[in-house]
């Protein structure tokens, strides 16, 4: 832990509650305690929103300008809400920023969103980029939202999406990721062990790889999202069939062809810990690797994989899809790298921790918290 404050950093959740004190995060409802998460803020979907004809950057104006030429009808989420897959719905939200001219901010989809196949996007007022608020932003926060896999219920309240607070330049360079990870490792492989940092790229970030291998041809190995299923419900968690809505892959080989435009969950080979004074955020390894899209969401909060320190790493979980041709991938393929942060301050509380009600620590291969028995880290098909 940091002896004291950074210079420069993400926010952390003490710090988030200041700027909700101090009204530069304000909510048509209160903030809640539990919005708040190590280094982020989850955000609340109001209570109406709009099926519009297209997504769109607000760069010469208010969105509700925009708002004027693109929506096609309203929607009311009171009663539940199903947004059909393909279509485009934009949603105000409950909460809206009056940063300080010192603060930046950056959202990502929820880990329980990206698996679901939900593209989100936040949009503000006058801005040319998705999901990156400037420094200083005055104004109302919406986020598009395009079902892509299954149809979904939405209600007022839910959040898909969260939040971090940037004050300065805080990215890890490699140079000091690399000191870290020999101080205490970050990375690990499936047995625990951690590896030297001889065998670690650093590009950037710290380079990750897929996992395709079980201990045995029964082991899941990942999910095909199936077509035509029943409506997921975003506000249950723990009630819904797998087999209603996957495909299991089991594979003896070592490599697999993705099909065009399907989507499809994998997971990391190897293990992350993300100590507690970092954050961190999963990013494409290099988009010139192929057509193919290997996350969508990808913020890891301080303590992710790391626990109380009793834990050997976490494994990241992939959400793929291909696009234009079929794309092969093979075990311990370079898929993706994560890029670390520094936070202001070490939280109060690291992800894991019981009042925080974090779905994903010390996971395997595993689907959104909506699912029934959802931990596949070592899923086998029934034996004879």
């Amino acid at each position: 832990m940091p002896p004291h404050e950074a210079s420069g950093g993400i926010l952390v959740d003490h710090q988030i509650e200041e700027l909700i004190a101090s009204g530069a995060i304000r909510g048509d409802e209160p903030v809640g305690p539990g919005q708040i998460q190590p280094a982020s803020l989850d955000l609340r979907l109001g209570s109406h929103g709009y099926r519009i004809r297209s997504g769109f950057l607000p760069e010469d104006g208010p969105i509700e300008k925009k708002l004027e030429k693109l929506m096609l009808y309203p929607v009311d989420l009171e009663r539940g809400v199903v947004l059909e897959i393909g279509q485009a719905y934009l949603f105000p939200l409950v909460e809206s920023l009056a940063l300080p001219a010192s603060l930046s901010a950056r959202s990502n989809p929820k880990s329980s969103t990206g698996r679901l196949d939900l593209f989100t996007r936040i949009i503000t007022d006058r801005s040319s980029r998705f999901d990156d608020i400037a420094a200083g932003y005055h104004g109302p926060v919406y986020l598009e939202v395009v079902p892509r896999s299954f149809p979904v219920r939405v209600r007022p309240g839910l959040t898909l999406n969260q939040i971090r607070f940037f004050d300065g330049p805080c990215e890890v360079q490699d140079k000091e990721l690399r000191a870290e990870h020999e101080r205490a490792p970050l990375l690990f492989d499936r047995g625990g062990e951690p590896f030297s940092s001889e065998r670690i790229v650093f590009d950037d970030g710290l380079v990750m790889r897929v996992g395709l291998q079980g201990s045995t041809p029964a082991d899941v190995i990942g999910y095909r999202a199936r077509r035509y299923t029943p409506i997921v419900d975003l506000a249950e968690v723990g009630a819904l069939a797998i087999d209603e809505f996957w495909e299991p892959i089991r594979t003896s080989d070592s490599s697999l062809i993705l099909e065009p435009e399907e989507f499809y969950i994998f997971a990391s080979r190897d293990r992350v810990r993300v100590p507690p004074h970092l954050a961190a955020e999963m990013v494409a390894y290099d988009v010139g690797m192929g057509e193919l899209r290997t996350n969508y969401a990808g913020f890891f909060d301080n303590g992710f994989g790391h626990g109380r320190g009793e834990l050997q790493g976490t494994a990241a979980v992939l959400e793929v899809r291909p696009h234009d041709v079929p794309f092969l991938i093979e075990d311990n393929q370079v898929f993706f790298k994560l890029k670390f942060y520094r936070t202001k301050s070490q939280p109060r509380r690291l992800y894991g921790d019981a009042s925080l009600g974090s779905s994903y620590q010390g996971q395997g291969l595993r689907l959104s918290k909506h699912f029934v028995n959802v931990e596949r880290s070592r899923m086998q098909a029934p034996r004879e």
